[in-house]
């Protein structure tokens, strides 16, 4: 395989679209959910009782019967939205959520201002602990692949499959066209950018970041454009905008360096869980190149490559990766029914 890279972008855009393109979307619900020192939103497929979750109530009703649990977890930038188009192509299998990292979408700053891969992956632990949901199917994209990557290791007990789409894994050195979003961990850059590109609207904003991580950005549709220029819009109003982005970004980078057992690709190793992974031939900000060493890193994985697809497949072709997801559980239900007649 080889990394297929487009033309490259003079600046660092969120590295993932805030906001979902609307293809597909349907009537969705929101809720808050409130742990000590942690607020996270989360978004599932209408039919689920909204409700505002406080620590002793954050028990969910379990999976809907005859479905699955699953989790949705977002990368660098994004928001619960980006999974508005996948979640109902599998909502009929599996009983989903996407949550809202600390900082991102609509859930507010962690108290400890952790940004780290780590805390990332704690605040997953944290919520599906405390919901109840375990063992879910994972699904993590770009930054939520890493967090989803150490949740796998770290507590086997939580997850039932692993789907990681362009997982943001250690790559060195990076391909050029990740290197604007790699500066976003450099002190006083982020606040430098927000500077220089202060008269910016939200729609070139977001024409940068679509460039950025569609392998062909014509695939949105323009009501899904607006909703990622409003969501945009709403972001940079935050206080805390590019603070989340700097500290996110740096959290990202310090865990490439990581050595020893805390190494995202010895822990890739450690993950015990079925796994598919999913690249885009043309992702600029995870190369194409590394899905050979990821498909031979996860035991046992499925691999699936999409030549035009950029760093966010399950927004450009959740079909595809809707099919490979249930492909996954066919499979892991045929493990489990094996395993149970030979007991």
């Amino acid at each position: 395989m080889s990394s297929t890279e487009s033309p490259d972008t003079a600046t660092a855009a969120l590295p993932v679209p805030p906001a979902g393109p609307g293809r597909h979307g349907g009537a969705e619900t929101v809720r808050t959910v409130t742990l000590p020192g942690l607020t996270l939103t989360v978004r599932a497929p209408d039919g689920r009782p909204a409700r505002d979750d406080r620590a002793e109530e954050a028990a969910g009703d379990g999976a809907a019967a005859g479905r699955e649990p699953a989790l949705y977890v977002h990368g660098l930038g994004g928001s619960s939205q980006n999974w508005s188009d996948l979640m109902p192509l599998l909502a009929d299998r599996v009983d989903g959520e996407a949550i809202d990292l600390p900082g991102f979408g609509h859930s507010p700053p962690p108290a400890d201002g952790n940004y780290s891969i780590s805390a990332q992956a704690r605040a997953v632990i944290r919520y599906l602990d405390a919901a109840g949901r375990g063992p879910v199917h994972l699904i993590g994209n770009s930054m939520g692949g890493a967090a989803s990557t150490r949740v796998a290791a770290a507590r086997p007990d939580l997850v039932r499959t692993l789907t990681l789409i362009s997982p943001a894994l250690p790559e060195v050195p990076p391909q050029l066209t990740a290197v604007p979003t790699a500066l976003l961990a450099v002190p006083g850059i982020t606040g430098l950018f927000g500077r220089l590109t202060h008269d910016w609207t939200p729609e070139r904003r977001t024409r940068e970041v679509l460039a950025l991580c569609y392998g062909d950005p014509g695939r949105v549709s323009p009501e899904g454009f607006n909703a990622a220029a409003e969501e945009y819009a709403r972001r940079l109003e935050l206080p805390y905008f590019w603070e989340v982005m700097e500290r996110s970004a740096r959290g990202l980078v310090n865990a490439y360096t990581l050595g020893g057992q805390h190494n995202l690709w010895r822990q890739a190793e450690r993950v015990l869980a079925p796994t598919l992974l999913v690249y885009g031939g043309r992702d600029r900000l995870v190369s194409f190149r590394m899905a050979r060493r990821a498909a031979a890193a996860f035991r046992g994985s499925r691999l699936l490559t999409l030549p035009e697809a950029g760093h966010v497949a399950m927004m450009e072709y959740p079909e595809t990766v809707a099919r490979a997801v249930r492909e996954l559980l066919d499979s892991d239900v045929t493990d489990v029914t094996a395993d149970a007649g030979r007991s």
